[in-house]
């Protein structure tokens, strides 16, 4: 009962915060990033390369600007996120960009609204380290996918050198919240990052629950010098 209200708080203030920052999250992102994560995501969808004839599924789309990239090439991409104010964001850039709003769907990743198997390609950026349990998460995308079906995992990552993840530590704790304070007029949706990415397992961590979960084929390359991580599985 104690993990259930644990779990059940914690998605009510990552939802809190996802609200708080909606209209100006990309903004923030391509400053925070130099816009490099722009180039991460591009690099993930090309190493899942999704078929013509292929169903991928963005978890955690936010803003959508994954599904837009899939989609403008032909793609048929469903996008999932619990936020709302996100996925107003996602609706206008899809509509802007004359893309049916079909595609998008608001539920929690630890219980995807999607059948067994549905699913050629499933991605998640920066949106696992947020989860209130990594695992069933992970497991609600292995349950989705294919038989065969790609994964690939775009995050914040812990880099191997002891003092460069120092270095980094410390732009998390006091950078961010800045940029945070002055384009969202909120410094604590920014401190969160540091505070997620303390607990969260990054490389090896994940890489153990996907191989325990049965996932095969498991990869994890570190961008940045391991300040961003990137899995890529199979189901």
């Amino acid at each position: 009962m104690a993990d259930d209200f644990s779990k059940k708080a914690h998605v009510e203030k990552v939802d809190a915060l996802f609200s708080t920052i909606a209209m100006r999250y990309d903004l923030v992102n391509d400053i925070q990033s130099a816009g490099l994560h722009r180039l991460w995501k591009r690099k993930m969808a090309r190493l899942v390369a999704l078929g013509e004839s292929e169903q991928a599924l963005d978890v955690c789309c936010g803003t959508g600007d994954l599904i837009v990239r899939w989609a403008k090439r032909g793609g048929r991409v469903a996008g999932v996120d619990m936020n709302g104010a996100m996925l107003n964001v996602a609706r206008r850039r899809l509509a802007k960009c004359n893309i049916g709003q079909s595609r998008l769907y608001q539920a929690d990743a630890l219980q995807l609204p999607f059948g067994d198997g549905q699913f050629d390609v499933v991605t998640i950026a920066y949106g696992l380290r947020n989860l209130a349990d990594y695992k069933i998460g992970l497991q609600e995308i292995f349950r989705v996918l294919k038989p065969g079906g790609r994964l690939a995992i775009l995050d914040f990552g812990k880099p191997p050198n002891r003092f460069l993840r120092g270095l980094y530590y410390q732009y998390l704790r006091w950078a961010l919240p800045v940029f945070g304070w002055l384009f969202c007029g909120s410094a604590s949706a920014y401190a969160y990052i540091l505070d997620s990415l303390e607990k969260y397992p990054a490389q090896s961590g994940v890489k153990d629950m996907l191989d325990e979960i049965g996932f095969s084929s498991v990869n994890v390359a570190n961008i940045m010098l391991g300040t961003m991580s990137l899995h890529i599985a199979r189901r």
